[in-house]
């Protein structure tokens, strides 16, 4: 089999959004321990990272009004903890950045297909169906017709959507004479997502030969897996013996664990400095 090389742009964010970077400083320091943080303590680690109050109060009030926070007060101060539907969502990133991670390596032949056909007046449902698929690691084989590697279960997503009677979904190997590699190329668009990983590779690698102060350590690290978790969000997680030979997620994730490893001390004693925590109870309004 012919392995293809790669070259792409650099294209990469520097500023996580606030509701990331909130997302993963929950991830971090919330998710599974049973307690709720105090928004001074948030307000003061986003200052940290470049984020002004307001923003970081705002957010808060976004995410609760959108069910992924709950309030709890205690005496004047107000704490935020997280929801079902929070923690359902951290603990899909965890799996990505821990368990699943960026490289496919256990690819067992399988494809998902799944085909649909709705109305010409339904350009919305077309377009919010076509993002999900993407978000879900799909690609447009054919018009009306997308492919993801592995087995993948889309029904809970088609059915939020509404579409169940307009979605056909397959499992499915390619023939023998199939050349996978060609047919990647031209399924996914994926110069950026290559360009991206090596950009980050050059962004942090430098941070896993020194160990900075605590503070910055914290922030570093929440910045870091913001961005690590958006970048392999993108990534369909396509078999890589079908990939280009320089394909550069592999290196990217081993940077992204050395820095982290590096940051991960200073960071745990920042937090235990900075961070006004509280034990759970019952849900309040």
């Amino acid at each position: 089999m012919v392995r293809r090389r790669y070259r792409g742009r650099v294209m990469r964010e520097d500023s996580p959004r606030p509701q990331s970077l909130m997302l993963t400083f929950l991830g971090d320091q919330v998710l599974g321990r049973d307690v709720c943080v105090y928004s001074g303590s948030v307000i003061d680690v986003f200052a940290r990272a470049g984020i002004g109050e307001q923003a970081t109060r705002s957010t808060l009030t976004r995410m609760v009004g959108r069910g992924l926070l709950r309030r709890q007060r205690e005496g004047r101060r107000m704490y935020f903890g997280l929801t079902d539907r929070s923690e359902a969502v951290l603990r899909d990133g965890e799996r990505r950045i821990w368990h699943t991670g960026a490289v496919n390596r256990q690819w067992d032949g399988t494809w998902t297909l799944l085909g649909f056909s709705l109305p010409e007046s339904w350009q919305r449902q077309r377009h919010d169906l076509r993002s999900r698929l993407a978000w879900a690691g799909f690609g447009p084989l054919f018009n009306g017709l997308w492919i993801a590697p592995g087995e993948v279960d889309v029904s809970s997503l088609v059915a939020e959507l509404g579409l169940s009677a307009h979605v056909k979904v397959f499992r499915a190997q390619a023939d023998a004479g199939m050349d996978i590699g060609a047919m990647i190329e031209e399924t996914w668009e994926l110069s950026d997502l290559a360009a991206s990983y090596e950009a980050f590779v050059r962004h942090w690698q430098p941070c896993g030969e020194r160990t900075p102060d605590g503070d910055d350590a914290l922030v570093l690290r929440l910045r870091m897996q913001t961005e690590w978790l958006g970048l392999i969000r993108r990534d369909p997680r396509l078999p890589v013996g079908h990939l280009p030979d320089d394909w550069p997620a592999e290196r990217a994730e081993k940077t992204f664990r050395t820095v982290y490893d590096r940051l991960a001390p200073p960071a745990r004693d920042a937090a235990r400095r900075l961070l006004d925590l509280v034990p759970v109870r019952e849900a309040q309004a």
